[in-house]
């Protein structure tokens, strides 16, 4: 255990201090926080099911012992994928609930009600593309869901390309933790496990230089449609 009055920010967005102070109940609960809670905006999450995969073995044993890699990976990855499909429900349904009250609240200087007509657009032609994609974005994956209950995303398309993106995520930051694991140790015997910090930060450059430049340079087109029914 830790005392919780010694945890520093660091530690906070060090994917790997969950894991060896949790385990597999408290990265569960941070995929649900990440993907469907405000205030998980900051915690990691490509980084941490990367590193899950390379910590699958002993995530997966706490629940069932194994020693077939396969196994626990499935395993694994049912499990995360549970919490962030759970999660981003969450932030749809308390988008959805709190829709009807921002559309009809007046505009103010903090408050401009004409993004949530861009968001409805965006959402009514690309939402299931930015559902799906938003589970790669560090931040935009916390607020996407949110956003698309505000706009009211059916419920149906919201709910299959949710399943789908999570799916996709999952599978895709836990398979690579896991087999580049396993391939630089029997190839290079390059223990990863050894070097987090630099990965970590590898991959919070991949995921979120892109969106910096989208918002930096980035242009949005207006448009205006009519208040969802």
């Amino acid at each position: 255990m830790f005392d919780i009055f010694l945890v520093t920010f660091r530690d906070l967005l060090n994917p790997e201090f969950y894991i060896q102070n949790g385990g597999l109940w408290l990265l569960l609960f941070i995929v649900f926080a990440e993907t469907g809670l405000f205030a998980g905006f900051f915690l990691p999450g490509d980084s941490l099911l990367f590193v899950a995969g390379i910590y699958s073995f002993e995530l997966a044993n706490e629940i069932i012992t194994t020693n077939n890699e396969y196994m626990a990976l499935l395993v694994l990855m049912a499990l995360i994928t549970v919490a962030g499909v759970i999660g981003n429900t969450v932030g749809y349904w308390f988008g959805s609930k709190s829709g009807p009250y921002l559309f009809r609240r007046k505009d103010t200087f903090f408050y401009k009600k004409k993004y949530l007509f861009q968001a409805k657009d965006f959402y009514d032609k690309h939402g299931g593309g930015a559902i799906i994609f938003a589970r790669f974005l560090p931040i935009i994956r916390t607020f996407a869901p949110i956003v698309a209950g505000i706009v009211g995303m059916d419920k149906k398309k919201f709910a299959f390309f949710n399943v789908v993106g999570c799916i996709a995520w999952v599978v895709s930051m836990i398979v690579a933790g896991h087999f580049l694991y396993t391939f630089f140790l029997k190839q290079f015997n390059f223990d990863l496990k050894s070097h987090l910090e630099i990965i970590v930060l590898c991959i919070v450059a991949v995921t979120t230089v892109p969106v910096i430049i989208k918002l930096v340079f980035g242009k949005t087109k207006t448009t205006v449609d009519d208040l969802p029914k």
